[in-house]
């Protein structure tokens, strides 16, 4: 199954073990159309984040999932909106970030094109070749063009350009079904917040 998340909602509950969210939605609905099958996310986006996420129906399919993630043949790409402009409008970030549960740095890759540059921000493609968590927006902080809205990696007011969450969008999925072999591919429209975002400032 390939879900549109909203912002806003976790995939899968934080040790505060909250109930409403997405994995738990999802499996409320399958139990209503008599679907004898338990959704499973095979990667994650943050609460903040919107966009496409997959979800395999039982263990062994989100194996198989997990593991096409992990050999980089899942296709991911995102729309983020980034402060300022950088000076090359493709360019590759590699810069490796530290795992606190393994408790050492992992190689972290990612590949990014500048749509459209705007006053005072602007609009970027993004395709992580890796996945480590918070990755896109720990590497755009990193070349000093944290995304739009962001707050745990850099201060707000340091910003003329608010957003009320992070600019983040997972507008592209694209994948081999692990039963059929076919190649399938997802796509998401940006969001009305982040569309309203882009018409208040044009």
């Amino acid at each position: 199954m390939v879900v549109d998340k909203p912002s806003g909602m976790l995939v899968i509950p934080t040790p505060k073990k909250e109930t409403n969210t997405l994995t738990d939605l999802l499996n409320a609905d399958l139990d209503r159309r008599g679907i004898e099958a338990n959704a499973h996310p095979c990667h994650r986006l943050d609460r903040e984040t919107s966009g496409l996420i997959l979800y395999a129906k039982g263990k062994k399919a989100q194996k198989i999932l997990m593991d096409e993630f992990k050999n980089r043949r899942v296709k991911k790409r995102y729309i983020a909106f980034i402060q300022g402009s950088p000076a090359q409008r493709e360019g590759t970030i590699k810069k490796s970030l530290f795992n606190r549960n393994k408790k050492r740095a992992e190689p972290a890759e990612t590949r990014y094109k500048v749509l459209e540059a705007k006053r005072g921000f602007s609009i970027v493609e993004v395709e992580p070749v890796t996945g480590r968590t918070n990755q896109i927006r720990i590497h755009f902080k990193g070349i000093g063009h944290p995304l739009v809205g962001e707050s745990v990696y850099a201060f707000r007011k340091d910003f003329d350009i608010k957003f009320k969450r992070v600019a983040l969008h997972a507008a592209e999925l694209e994948f081999v079904h692990p039963v059929t072999g076919k190649e399938l591919k997802f796509t998401s429209p940006l969001p009305s917040d982040m569309e309203s975002f882009l018409k208040k400032l044009n």
